[in-house]
C-alpha cells in the first residue's frame, strides 16, 4: 500500500502581448482565465480543497494552514477565509436550489442547534443557531434522494421557521420545541406538526437514571413495543406502514393513552415522572399523527442525526 500526498504546484500562464506595426488595433493580449477570485492565487480545486477539508473533514482553517506550512506553503487563517466566504458567495444558487427541491416536498424534518459565533470585541462568543431543514423518505420508499440543508440564524425565534419554510406546506417533524407552533398560525395553515417518541421516551428515560421510577420504566416499556413494530415496517411503502399500524400500533396507542391518564391523576404533576408525562400528554395529538399517515416516522431522529 503507497501513498502519494497532495502536492501544491504552481500554475503559470503565460500571455505576452503582441502589436502589428501596421494595423491600428493597438496592442492585443490574451485573456485572463476566468476564476472565482479573480486576481487571486487559488484554482478552483484548491477552494475545493479547502471547502471539503474544513467541512466534510473537520479540519479549521488553523490547522489546514499549518499542514500547508509543512510543504513550504505559507497561507495565514485569513487568507483561507476570505477563499471560503468567496466559495460559499458563488455556491449560493447550489443552496437555493436545494432549499427549493426540499420544500417541494410534503413530509419535512426540522431541528435548530447552536453554534457559537465569534464576537469580535465581547472576548467570548456568542450563540447562534443551525437550522436543519431535512427529508429523508427512504424508510417509506419515496422516490425523492435523502437532502438536507442548513440555514444559519442568530437566535432560536420560530420567526427564523417561519421565514425559512416560506413556500412550504405539509407535514413538518420536530421536536415539542414551541417555536415551530408560530407555523399553525399561518392564515393558510397548510402545515401539520409531527412530533418525536424518542423526546418523548427521553423524558422518561431521564426519570429512571435518577430514582426508582416503576410508572417511566413501564412507559418506556410500552415505547418499545412501537418501536418493535416500527423496525418489522421500515422500507415499506407508505400505504403498507398505514395499513399494518392500524393493525398493530393502534391497539398499543390506545392502551397508552388509557395509562396516560390513569397515572397523570395518581402522580403530582410537579414530580419528576408528572413532568414526563405532562409532556407527552401536551403534544399528543402530533404524537399519534404517524397512524394516519405512513409517511411520518415515529421520531425526527433523521434530522437530529
Amino acid at each position: 500500500l503507497d501513498i502519494i500526498p497532495a502536492q501544491f504546484r504552481v500554475i503559470v500562464t503565460r500571455r505576452p502581448k503582441y502589436a502589428c506595426r501596421s494595423c491600428e488595433g493597438g496592442i492585443t493580449q490574451a485573456p485572463v482565465p476566468a476564476h472565482i477570485i479573480a486576481g487571486g492565487m487559488p484554482t478552483e480545486a484548491t477552494l475545493a480543497h479547502v471547502l471539503v477539508s474544513k467541512y466534510a473533514d473537520h479540519l479549521p482553517l488553523y490547522r489546514q494552514a499549518q499542514i500547508y506550512s509543512r510543504q513550504g506553503i505559507d497561507l495565514d487563517r485569513s487568507t483561507l477565509a476570505a477563499w471560503v466566504g468567496k466559495s460559499a458567495f458563488e455556491l449560493t444558487p447550489v443552496y437555493e436550489a436545494l432549499m427549493a427541491n426540499l420544500k417541494r416536498s410534503t413530509k419535512l424534518f426540522m431541528d435548530e442547534t447552536p453554534a457559537p459565533v465569534l464576537a469580535p470585541g465581547r472576548n467570548r462568543t456568542k450563540t447562534g443557531y443551525f437550522w436543519a431543514l431535512a427529508r429523508d423518505d427512504r424508510p417509506w420508499g419515496g422516490e425523492d434522494p435523502p437532502g438536507v440543508a442548513f440555514t444559519y440564524a442568530p437566535g432560536r425565534s420560530g420567526q427564523h421557521a417561519e421565514t425559512i419554510l416560506q413556500g412550504f406546506s405539509g407535514i413538518l417533524q420536530v421536536d415539542g420545541y414551541a417555536g415551530y407552533n408560530r407555523l399553525l398560525k399561518r392564515p393558510t395553515q397548510d402545515v401539520t406538526l409531527a412530533y418525536c417518541w424518542a423526546h418523548a421516551r427521553r423524558k422518561l428515560h431521564k426519570v429512571t437514571q435518577s430514582s426508582t421510577a416503576p410508572i417511566a420504566l413501564e412507559g418506556l416499556a410500552q415505547i418499545q413495543a412501537l418501536y418493535r413494530i416500527e423496525k418489522d415496517l421500515r422500507s415499506l411503502p407508505a400505504d403498507q406502514r398505514h395499513d399494518a399500524r392500524q393493525d398493530r400500533s393502534k391497539p398499543l396507542i390506545d392502551a397508552f393513552e388509557l395509562w396516560l391518564t390513569q397515572n397523570r391523576a395518581r402522580v403530582s404533576a410537579k414530580s419528576p415522572t408528572g413532568d414526563a408525562l405532562k409532556y407527552i400528554a401536551k403534544y399528543w395529538d402530533g404524537l399519534i399523527l404517524f397512524l394516519d399517515d405512513g409517511r411520518i416516522e415515529l421520531d425526527s431522529n433523521a434530522v437530529e442525526r
